[in-house]
This record gives structure tokens, C-alpha cells and sequence, in this order.
């Protein structure tokens, strides 16, 4: 494997306590600025590299795969997520602008919970998903595209889309009673 060191962007990722992350993100007008591709590519190098163990030990990341816009205090329906698809490569994914066409009626939950690089405590609790959707978004050249996502990467997809609303998953669990209609839901 060719080993050159990556040097971490310098983004910086909102706490939950700041107040821009739950403004609802605007639509996105292309042709996307040299800024925006710039924090794109920052966004996802990031995600890449909190994934992987020795850059996650050397600058003290928190595994990620998944960042919005708003995550980096600017609101814009633009998310990213970074799928390890075997180890130390991954698939990137660019979505601006997505709107749900479909989405399955079977609903799913991480079982070990669902984590947010903006959320820096302990939280228990499901979070229920679609199992399977079908996203129309477009991608950084502003090609309009449709993706089927399911399972691990269909809750990517969500956990993303709700910040683009100022929803934090952390909304999602039912304060009272944290494991609510668990047995409604399958764990993956």
C-alpha cells in the first residue's frame, strides 16, 4: 500500500450546543463556488481519515462517516458520507440538495446507537430508519442523480438529511423511555 501522510483538513465541526445547528440548511445554486468544492473535499479527506486507526490515534478523531454542511456552521443542503468499503478504501458520496422519493415501510436502528461528530457525550437510545430509500440529489457538478441506499447506509443517508433540517439524532429517542417500540424495529 503506498503510504504518503495525509495532512488533517482544518475544518472545524460544531458542538450540538451551538445554536447554527439547527437552522434549516437553503438550497444549493450550481455552479458550486471553489469554496465549496474545497470543503467538500476537506469534509470527506476528514471522514477518510477518522476511519482510519493511525490518523485517528495521531490527531485524537472520533470515527465518522457522514458530515453536513451545517456540521461546519454553514447552512447549505450539502451532505457527505465516506464508506470504508475495504480497509483503507471508500466511496464517497456527495449529496446536495436530496429529497426522498421513496422510502420502505420496514423501519431499522443501529443497535449499538447511532453516533454524531457534533454530539461529544454518551447517548442510548434507538433511532428509527427507513430500511431502504430511494434519494434524487446532485452531485458537486451539479448532475442530478438517484441513489438507492438500504440498510447501514440508508441511516447515513437520514441521520445527514435531518441535519439539513436542524434535527439532531438525539431528537429522535424518546426521552422517558429510550428503547420505545424497540421490538417494532430490526437492529442491524
Amino acid at each position: 500500500m503506498n503510504k504518503k501522510t495525509r495532512k488533517l483538513p482544518n475544518i472545524t465541526i460544531l458542538d450540538e450546543k451551538n445554536k447554527k445547528l439547527r437552522m434549516i440548511s437553503k438550497e444549493v445554486t450550481f455552479p458550486l463556488s471553489k469554496e465549496d468544492k474545497k470543503n467538500i473535499n476537506d469534509m470527506l479527506e476528514y471522514l477518510e481519515m477518522s476511519q482510519i486507526e493511525e490518523y485517528r490515534e495521531k490527531y485524537d478523531l472520533r470515527a465518522g462517516w457522514g458530515l453536513s454542511y451545517i456540521q461546519i456552521g454553514v447552512p447549505k443542503r450539502i451532505f457527505v458520507l465516506a464508506q470504508e468499503i475495504e480497509e483503507g478504501k471508500f466511496k464517497r458520496y456527495v449529496v446536495i440538495n436530496p429529497k426522498i422519493k421513496s422510502a420502505s415501510e420496514e423501519m431499522i436502528y443501529i443497535g449499538e446507537g447511532e453516533g454524531c461528530l457534533s454530539i461529544n457525550r454518551p447517548t442510548c437510545g434507538i433511532v428509527p430508519r427507513h430500511a431502504r430509500m430511494t434519494i434524487e440529489a446532485y452531485d458537486e457538478n451539479g448532475n442530478k442523480y438517484d441513489i438507492r441506499v438500504r440498510e447501514e447506509l440508508a441511516v447515513g443517508f437520514q441521520h445527514e438529511m435531518d441535519h439539513l433540517d436542524g434535527i439532531l439524532f438525539t431528537d429522535r429517542i424518546d426521552p422517558k423511555n429510550p428503547y420505545k417500540d424497540q421490538e417494532k424495529y430490526r437492529s442491524i
